[in-house]
């Protein structure tokens, strides 16, 4: 989890919204914390978690001396940039009960592809709660057997039986599709494309 530490640095409270190069505002507040603490967090760092993680990914954050255990609860976006302007970190007791949304990845991408398949996500994260010390960062599916028609679902999840999926029974997250299907859809496009030029 070394890569999802994220320096949290006090930022002096002032009317109006908080700009400084390289930096994104926030706040941390939760387990220990009296009131919302503002600080503020290096944008590249910030962006690395995310991009790989997820807008709700557990993280660490170091702050002072200290270093506390939390999840990103919010990420406000300019709505026209889409820009990252603020995030709100909710740090918790590693015992604590939380509901986050993880990230589903999937390995042997490559083994269906030489089946000429793929996996077609329906949803891309998974609502999941349990105690903060038994929550994955994300949830990792072996598709290397999957055939033509199988779908993704949560008996696929390897969780720890602490962790419990909030999502339908029967929801499925993704199925595996043909690539031609795919390659036909794009073809046919852009022919419709050019017969309209």
């Amino acid at each position: 989890m070394d890569d999802m530490i994220l320096t949290a640095l006090d930022r002096a409270s002032a009317p109006g919204r908080f700009r400084e190069k390289g930096y994104i505002a926030g706040v941390l507040y939760g387990d220990g914390i009296a009131s919302s603490i503002p600080v503020k967090f290096q944008e590249e760092s910030l962006k690395k978690i995310v991009a790989k993680h997820g807008t709700h990914a557990k993280v660490r954050i170091a702050y002072g001396n200290d270093q506390k255990t939390g999840f990103i609860k919010e990420v406000q976006r300019n709505p026209v940039t889409w820009v990252t302007t603020h995030i709100d970190v909710q740090i918790v007791s590693k015992t604590e009960i939380i509901k986050m949304q993880l990230p589903i990845y999937y390995k042997g991408e490559n083994l269906l592809s030489a089946k000429e398949l793929r996996v077609q996500p329906i949803f891309t994260v998974v609502d999941v709660s349990g105690k903060m010390d038994s929550m994955p960062d994300s949830i990792e599916v072996d598709v290397s057997a999957k055939e033509l028609g199988d779908t993704i679902t949560r008996k696929d999840f390897s969780l720890d039986p602490q962790i419990t999926v909030n999502d339908k029974e029967d929801e499925i997250y993704g199925s595996i599709v043909h690539l031609k299907a795919f390659g036909t859809t794009a073809a046919v496009a852009e022919e419709e494309v050019k017969a309209e030029a």
